[in-house]
């Protein structure tokens, strides 16, 4: 899987994590990968939820790295 763009959020509080990934969304073409990085445990639950709120789908499960928390998703 090839990731477009990473999004490197580690030390934003919740919610930055969900309004960031979102703002980056919207201006991706359909099928492109999107890397979001965190480290807010809120977003573990409220990144995914969100995003598949709005349309877009998750192209691997969430996982965590440490402190660090991974999603990939496609636009």
């Amino acid at each position: 899987m090839v990731i477009d763009y990473t999004l490197d959020l580690r030390g934003e509080p919740c919610p930055f994590p969900v309004i960031y990934s979102l703002e980056a969304l919207k201006d991706m073409k359909k099928g492109e990968i999107l890397q979001v990085i965190a480290d807010c445990p809120a977003s573990f639950k409220n990144v995914p939820e969100e995003v598949l709120k709005h349309g877009y789908t998750l192209a691997s499960e969430p996982y965590k790295q440490g402190q660090d928390l991974y999603f990939l998703i496609r636009a």
